[in-house]
C-alpha cells in the first residue's frame, strides 16, 4: 500500500488558529470503520513526532494531527493556556472541521490534556490511547522530570532531539516552562477514574518518563481500560522511534469498537 498523502490546514477557532497535519485524500481501507484518528502531541513540540505513527495509521482511517496552540505552526497566545483551555480549543477545533466523533492517541502530556477532554467532551471521543502518560504522580518535582528527560534522551533518536529542540525554540522557553508547570500541578489521576471511556496504555520499556508502575496506576485507574501494553526496548516518544510496533498495539484495539 503507497503511504497516505498529508496536507496542512489551518482553522479559526476563536481567538486561535490551529494548523494541523491532515491525511483525508486516501479512501481508507475499512479496519478501523469510519471513525477518524486524532493524534495529540506532548509538552513543548508540535504534531511533527507524531507523524511516524500518524502515516501508518492514515492506512486504515482519516488521521488528524494538530497542534495546540502555542506550540507548532499554530498561533502563539499572549498568554500560556491552562490544560482546561487547551481541551477546550481541542473540541472546538473539532466542530469547526466538522469532526464530530474520533477516537484519540496522546502522548505524554497530551494524555493530560485528552483526559481534561474526555471529561468534558465525552461524546466526541470513541476510544482512547494513552502512549507514555503524564506526569508520574512520584515524580511532580521539575527537578526530577529534567533529569527523566535528559536520561530519555539517551535512548531516543538523533532526530527526535533535533525535533525537539526546534519546535521547543519555536514555541519559546517561557511558554514551555510555565507549561511543565501547569503539567506538574495536574491531577490526572484524580480524572481517570471519571472517564467511562475504552481505553488502552502504551509505554516504552526504557522510559523513565512514564515508569511501568505509574502506568500500571493509570491503567487500573481507568473504568475501561483494556490492558497496559509495553514496548521492548523503547523510549518515551513512542509514536516516533518504533511506530510500527505501536500500531500493531493500537490497530487492534481500535478496530474492536462495537
Amino acid at each position: 500500500m503507497t503511504e497516505a498523502r498529508m496536507r496542512s490546514e489551518w482553522t479559526q477557532v476563536g481567538e486561535h488558529l490551529i494548523h494541523a497535519r491532515i491525511f483525508d485524500e486516501d479512501v481508507p481501507a475499512p479496519s478501523v470503520g469510519v471513525t477518524p484518528i486524532v493524534l495529540v502531541h506532548g509538552l513543548g513540540v508540535s504534531g511533527r513526532y507524531m507523524l511516524p505513527t500518524a502515516r501508518l495509521l492514515a492506512k486504515h482511517a482519516h488521521v488528524y494531527v494538530p497542534d495546540l496552540p502555542g506550540f507548532g505552526k499554530s498561533s502563539k497566545p499572549s498568554h500560556t493556556l491552562e490544560i482546561r483551555e487547551l481541551a477546550d480549543v481541542l473540541g472546538r477545533w473539532m466542530m469547526a472541521i466538522n469532526l464530530p466523533r474520533a477516537h484519540f492517541i496522546a502522548n505524554s502530556f497530551g494524555c493530560q490534556v485528552v483526559a481534561e477532554y474526555a471529561l468534558r467532551h465525552r461524546e466526541q471521543i470513541e476510544r482512547i490511547v494513552f502512549t507514555a502518560p503524564a506526569v508520574d504522580s512520584s515524580a511532580r518535582r521539575w527537578q526530577q522530570q529534567i533529569l527523566s528527560l535528559l536520561n530519555d534522551a539517551l535512548h531516543e533518536p538523533l532526530s527526535m532531539a533535533f525535533i525537539a529542540v526546534t519546535d521547543y525554540y519555536s514555541a519559546g522557553l517561557k511558554r514551555a516552562w510555565r507549561t511543565l508547570q501547569m503539567a506538574l500541578r495536574d491531577r490526572i489521576e484524580e480524572k481517570l477514574p471519571h472517564i467511562n471511556i475504552p481505553a488502552l496504555v502504551v509505554r516504552g520499556e526504557l522510559d523513565p518518563l512514564a515508569p511501568h508502575k505509574w502506568c500500571q496506576e493509570v491503567a487500573q485507574a481507568l473504568p475501561c481500560c483494556a490492558r497496559l501494553a509495553t514496548i521492548p526496548n523503547a523510549a518515551h516518544a513512542i509514536n516516533y522511534n518504533v511506530p510500527e510496533e505501536l500500531a500493531e498495539i493500537v490497530l487492534p484495539f481500535l478496530n474492536a469498537q462495537q
